[in-house]
């Protein structure tokens, strides 16, 4: 398995209140499978989300990664792991406004050293139409622009696994159909493990595997 989680509980202190929003939740996922983690709004689907790839950290339980226990690791030794190993794309897109979209595609890239930023990013935006807004800052691109951007960024390391969260949450029907199309083409084509968020059982239908999450709990089949 490339990612496993296993008894993962995670609670939020709201005022005087502590929510249970998982609830010994485990899971494993193969190499270049495409998972979907479904469920609705408060299920705690993007929280687990968050856990298995180290952007927060479980009450108790434990997420190994390639064999790997990340459960415990500092802020610097997940740094390069979330670089090199991870790609994330959300569903309000992070794209550093001051950038281009191709100087947000090349960040990853640069970050690690890599002297083929530029080409690599490029090349990624040629495969998703974006040649001609590479020079763009982000407010001059449209959600659907933005969203074809976060993926480039996401995929400039060619990571073993992409996170992606509610991807298409912030487009309409079109642009979203498009943004899956690109995510899934992509998938298949570098065998990426891609672990998916949505509420969406049309995106659903489209996974290898579907766990279904519901007040902090996966259900049964």
């Amino acid at each position: 398995m490339i990612i496993e989680a296993r008894d993962l509980s995670k609670t939020y202190t709201v005022g005087d209140r502590r929510i249970q929003v998982l609830d010994r939740v485990s899971l494993a996922v193969g190499p270049g499978e495409f998972l979907v983690i479904e469920g609705e709004s408060g299920s705690g689907k993007s929280t687990l989300l968050s856990l298995l790839s180290g952007l927060d950290r479980p009450d108790s339980g434990r997420v190994i990664i390639e064999g790997r226990d990340i459960t415990d690791l500092s802020e610097d030794d997940l740094a390069p792991l979330r670089n090199e190993t991870f790609g994330f794309v959300f569903q309000s897109f992070h794209l550093v406004p001051s950038l281009s979209t191709l100087e947000n595609v090349m960040f990853p890239a640069e970050l690690r050293g890599d002297g083929a930023a530029r080409e690599k990013a490029e090349a990624l935006l040629a495969r998703v139409g974006l040649t001609g807004r590479a020079a763009s800052l982000p407010h001059q691109l449209s959600g659907g622009e933005r969203q074809r951007c976060a993926i480039c960024r996401a995929l400039v390391n060619d990571p073993r696994i992409i996170f992606a969260d509610e991807p298409t949450g912030n487009l309409d029907s079109v642009n979203g159909r498009g943004i899956l199309d690109i995510l899934l083409e992509l998938h298949r084509e570098r065998r990426t493990t891609l672990v998916l968020v949505t509420h969406s059982p049309e995106i659903a239908r489209t996974a290898d595997r579907v766990v279904r999450l519901h007040d902090g709990r996966i259900q049964a089949p």
